[in-house]
C-alpha cells in the first residue's frame, strides 16, 4: 500500500514567550518592576498601566508608556519637559538592575509547564522561546528555568535582533533559522500578550494565546485560587476576547493544556489547513 502524501508536513516546533507563558505566574516581574523604576522618578504607574504594553521590548515599552497622555502629562509636571528618548534611556538604566536582581523572585515555573515541554519532545517537537527580556534578564532567568525543568532548544532575546522585537515576526522567525524548521506553517507561537500573539500571526505562524496564567488576567496564582468563580470567569473571558480579537486561533487557560491543542493543529495541517 502506497503511503498516504500530504502536502504539508506535521508540527515542528512551538516557540514560547517567556513571563506569564512559561514562568511567572500573572507576568508580575516585568510589571511590579515598571512601576518601580517609574516610581523611583517620582511618577506613579498604576500595575494596569504598566501591563498595557507588555510583550514588547522592554525600551520600546517604556517608551510606549511615555507616549501615554495622562503619563506623558505626569512626567512633564514632575520635570519640567515632555518625555524623549533620552527620558527613556534613563528609566531603562534604571528598571535594567531592578528587573535583573528581581527577576528570579518572581519567575518560577508555572504549574503543568515542564511537564508540556516533556511531552512535546517525546513526540520529535523542537522547542524555540522569545522574550521582550534583554538578554542580560535572560541570562539570570534561563539557569533558575532549566533547574524547574523549563529549557527550551533556542532562547531570542527582545534586545539583541536588528530588526527589533514584536509585535514584528522577527524573533519567531529567528527560532526557525535556529532550529532549522522546514515550514512555518508547521510552528506554534505560544504567547499570553497582544504584540506576542501578533508576532506570531505576522510569521504565518499557528498563534496560542494564554489567559489564565498571563499578562491579560494578571493576577497570582494565590489571587486566582482565592477569588469568587464568577469573577475570575470574567477575567479570563475578557483575556480570550482580547487576544483572539489579536488573531489567535485558540485560547488555553495555561500550558498545561497545550499538547490537546498541539494534536488539534496536527490534524489540520494533514488535511491540508494553514494559519489564516
Amino acid at each position: 500500500m502506497t503511503p498516504q502524501h500530504h502536502p504539508f508536513p506535521p508540527v515542528q516546533a512551538v516557540i514560547f514567550d517567556w513571563a506569564g507563558t512559561l514562568v511567572d505566574f500573572g507576568s508580575l516581574a516585568p510589571t511590579q518592576i515598571f512601576v518601580d523604576a517609574f516610581e523611583s522618578f517620582g511618577m506613579q504607574l498604576t500595575l494596569e498601566q504598566a501591563r498595557g504594553p507588555m510583550g514588547l521590548s522592554k525600551w520600546q515599552h517604556i517608551r510606549t508608556l511615555l507616549d501615554e497622555p495622562e503619563i506623558a502629562a505626569q512626567w512633564t509636571r514632575a520635570t519640567g519637559g515632555a518625555p524623549s528618548d533620552v527620558d527613556v534611556d534613563a528609566i531603562y538604566a534604571r528598571f535594567m538592575p531592578m528587573q535583573i536582581a528581581k527577576v528570579g523572585e518572581y519567575s518560577h515555573a508555572i504549574d503543568g509547564a515542564a511537564a508540556t515541554l516533556a511531552a512535546l519532545r517525546a513526540q520529535g517537537l523542537k522547542i524555540g522561546s522569545c522574550s521582550g527580556y534583554p538578554r542580560q534578564v535572560l541570562d539570570v532567568l534561563l539557569p533558575l528555568a532549566a533547574a524547574e525543568g523549563i529549557a527550551p532548544d533556542h532562547v531570542v532575546a527582545g534586545d539583541e535582533l536588528p530588526a527589533g522585537g514584536r509585535p514584528g515576526p522577527f524573533m519567531a522567525l529567528a527560532n526557525v533559522l535556529a532550529l532549522q524548521l522546514g515550514d512555518v506553517a508547521a510552528c506554534i507561537k505560544v504567547d499570553d500578550t497582544v504584540p506576542g500573539i501578533h508576532e506570531g500571526v505576522r510569521a504565518g505562524m499557528w498563534s496560542v494565546g494564554v489567559s489564565l496564567t498571563g499578562n491579560e488576567v494578571g493576577v497570582t496564582a494565590a489571587q486566582a485560587a482565592a477569588m469568587p468563580a464568577a469573577e475570575l470567569a470574567a477575567l479570563k473571558a475578557r483575556a480570550e476576547e482580547t487576544l483572539r480579537a489579536a488573531g489567535a486561533h485558540y485560547v488555553i487557560d495555561s500550558v498545561a493544556q497545550l499538547p490537546q491543542v498541539v494534536a488539534a493543529i496536527g490534524k489540520r495541517l494533514a488535511a491540508g489547513e494553514r494559519p489564516a
